[in-house]
C-alpha cells in the first residue's frame, strides 16, 4: 500500500469564524499577545460569581464537602486566589511550603492578566465540549488536565521572565501530581481542553480552542536540536494516543485519529489517522472538514474508510 505524504492540498481552506457549529460559542482569541481589556477582566468576575454559587450548592447539597469548599473557593474573593492557592497546595512538599507558591503565583497572574482571561476560556471549554464536566467548579478543583495547564501557564511567566529554574521545577512538581509533562518553554494558546498523560515538547507552539486528549505526545524526532517540535493551529482535535514528532505543522481546523502517529505536516481542515498517518482521502484531494473538530470533538467520523476496517 503507498503511503500518502502528508502535504497541503491547493484548495481554499474555510475561515474558522465562519464554521462554528449551531448553538456554540466561538472562543477563539486571535493571538498570544493581545492585550486583556476591561471585558476580559469582566468576564473573569463574573465565571467566579457563578462558580461561588456554584460551591454554595454543592455545599448545600453535600454538608460532607462544606469545609473543602469554603478552603478551596468560599474563602477566597477572587479566582486569582482561589487558582493560586489550590495549585499550590497541589503541588507543594516539605521543602516548597504552600504561602511561598502562593505568593509566587499571585504574583505572577498580577503581573500577566492575560492568564486569567486563558483560564476563563479553557474552564469554558472543558464546560462544553467534556460530557463528564458537570460544572465549572467541577473542572476547577477536579480535571487534572485544566490544572497542570494552569501550573504551566505560570511556569510559562516565568521561563520567560529568566526564572528558568524555579519553573522547570514547577514542570516536575505538575508532572507529579497531574500525570501532565509540559515543558514550561512550550507556548499554549487559549480554549485548551487538555487531558492527562501529555507530553509537550519545549519548542511546542498550540493555538487556541484545541482538544488534546489522554497519552497525546508533541514531541521531537530525537535528532533534531533548535525548533524541533511541533506547531498546532487553531481548532485542532489529537485523538487518544496520539503521537506528532518533529517541527511539524498540524494547521487550523485539523484532526489527527486516536493512535496516530504524524510525522509530516497536516494541511487544514483534514484528517489524518494511522501508524505512519495518511490522510483521509489521500494527499491530492483530501477529504476536507465542514467543522470545527475541537467543538464537535467528533473522533469517528471519517469519510471514505476502506471496506475492510471493522
Amino acid at each position: 500500500m503507498a503511503l500518502y505524504a502528508i502535504t497541503e492540498a491547493p484548495q481554499p481552506n474555510p475561515k474558522l469564524d465562519d464554521l462554528v457549529l449551531t448553538g456554540l460559542v466561538n472562543y477563539c482569541i486571535p493571538s498570544f499577545h493581545s492585550p486583556v481589556s476591561n471585558d476580559s477582566d469582566a468576564k473573569v468576575d463574573d465565571l467566579w460569581r457563578l462558580m461561588r454559587a456554584e460551591a454554595r450548592s454543592d455545599s448545600d447539597n453535600e454538608p460532607l464537602l462544606s469545609e473543602y469548599y469554603i478552603s478551596s473557593i468560599l474563602s477566597h474573593e477572587s479566582m486569582e486566589s482561589a487558582l493560586s492557592n489550590y495549585i499550590a497546595v497541589k503541588l507543594s512538599n516539605a521543602s516548597l511550603p504552600v504561602e511561598n507558591l502562593y505568593d509566587i503565583f499571585m504574583n505572577v497572574l498580577d503581573e500577566n492578566r492575560e492568564i486569567m482571561a486563558a483560564v476563563v476560556d479553557d474552564l469554558r471549554m472543558d464546560r462544553e465540549r467534556d460530557p463528564a464536566c458537570i460544572s465549572y467548579i467541577h473542572c476547577f478543583l477536579n480535571f487534572k488536565g485544566f490544572l497542570a495547564c494552569q501550573a504551566h501557564r505560570i511556569a510559562n511567566h516565568l521561563w520567560y521572565n529568566q526564572r528558568k529554574v524555579l519553573a522547570l521545577l514547577l514542570q516536575n512538581r505538575a508532572s507529579e501530581a497531574f500525570a501532565v509533562d509540559i515543558h514550561p518553554g512550550a507556548r499554549i494558546g487559549r480554549g485548551i481542553l487538555l487531558a492527562t498523560g501529555v507530553v509537550i515538547g519545549e519548542t511546542a507552539i498550540i493555538g487556541n480552542n484545541v482538544a488534546i486528549l489522554h497519552n497525546v505526545t508533541l514531541g521531537g524526532t530525537g535528532k533534531e536540536a533548535g525548533d524541533r517540535h511541533p506547531k498546532i493551529g487553531d481548532g485542532v482535535l489529537i485523538g487518544a494516543g496520539s503521537f506528532i514528532l518533529g517541527n511539524i505543522k498540524i494547521a487550523d481546523g485539523a484532526k489527527v485519529g486516536a493512535g496516530s502517529v504524524v510525522l509530516r505536516p497536516v494541511p487544514a481542515w483534514t484528517t489524518a489517522v494511522g501508524n505512519p498517518a495518511r490522510l483521509i482521502g489521500g494527499k491530492r484531494i483530501p477529504v476536507k472538514l465542514h467543522t470545527i473538530p475541537s467543538l464537535s470533538m467528533d473522533q469517528t467520523s471519517y469519510s471514505q474508510w476502506s471496506d475492510y476496517v471493522i
